[in-house]
């Protein structure tokens, strides 16, 4: 297994625009396929590490833990749990992961925390012995969310990570499960609390901060940011840094590349390239 392992999970199909904010479709339609409805692919990807003889999952990717009838209006490609599928071909079993780390707890990030969805049985976790660390203020905006952004959280979600025993909610660059070797950043543009996971100072989860290589480019924001300007002000603080440390990027969205290396051209504009572990 790769030191940085990635784990694919279920793929979703979603509105071009949405995922591109302002920018209109001639210019983001040269990076992404499109189709005849304007929607794009788009990985949910894990990331799988071993660190201090704990094996750590950060994030879940969407899953299948909402009825049929949500997965389709979400574009949810797959009716199996991939990600369970494709951690059991790596030798790996719910039960193996120590510890999952949450960026947040919009449903495309979280939803795969919880077994597929069956009308016979209430949400269950699907990784039974794993410490769940999420940031203090994503918990707070789970449980209390904004009109803007109620659709984006699993309404029962935030009572079935309390009531379970396994919830962790972190304050800080640093958590004692995992020491020094992670550091979290905190952005608060796309949502409150949204936790970057920069990992033995060598990579960094950048969740919906960019969540592919199209977004690297400064300007480029989501429709599903709370507030454009703050992201593209957080981006260029985490690339400028990026740059000068030599971190990669880890990316959860990008159908096609998982980790990055970060350039900048002679007019200063940024760029991601993908790279091997």
């Amino acid at each position: 297994m790769k030191r940085f392992q990635p784990v694919e999970g279920n793929t979703q199909r979603l509105d071009g625009g949405a995922m591109f904010g302002n920018a209109p479709k001639a210019l983001w339609q040269r990076w992404v396929a499109v189709d005849e409805h304007n929607t794009i692919p788009l990985a949910c990807r894990s990331l799988l590490v071993e660190l201090n003889g704990r094996r750590v999952l950060f994030e879940t990717g969407v899953g299948v833990s909402m009825p049929p009838a949500l997965q389709q209006r979400y574009g949810v490609q797959e009716s199996r749990h991939c990600l369970l599928d494709h951690l059991h071909a790596l030798g790996v079993e719910p039960a193996d992961i120590d510890l999952v780390v949450l960026s947040h707890l919009h449903f495309d990030h979280a939803g795969g925390l919880v077994l597929p969805w069956r009308e016979d049985r209430p949400p269950t976790l699907a990784f039974p012995n794993a410490r769940i660390l999420v940031s203090e203020a994503q918990w707070q905006r789970a449980c209390n969310p904004h009109p803007r952004d109620r659709a984006s959280y699993l309404p029962w979600m935030p009572a079935l990570l309390e009531e379970s025993g396994q919830l962790e909610r972190v304050q800080g660059a640093h958590h004692p499960l995992l020491g020094d070797a992670v550091r979290f950043l905190y952005s608060e543009g796309h949502t409150p609390g949204l936790m970057l996971s920069l990992i033995e100072e060598q990579v960094l989860f950048t969740a919906d901060l960019i969540p592919g290589l199209p977004w690297v480019h400064l300007p480029i924001t989501m429709g599903y940011d709370r507030c454009a300007e703050t992201v593209i002000d957080e981006k260029a603080r985490v690339l400028e840094q990026a740059l000068a440390q030599g971190w990669r990027f880890f990316f959860t969205h990008d159908p096609d590349t998982a980790l990055a290396r970060v350039e900048q051209d002679e007019k200063g504009r940024y760029r991601g390239v993908p790279a091997d572990d």
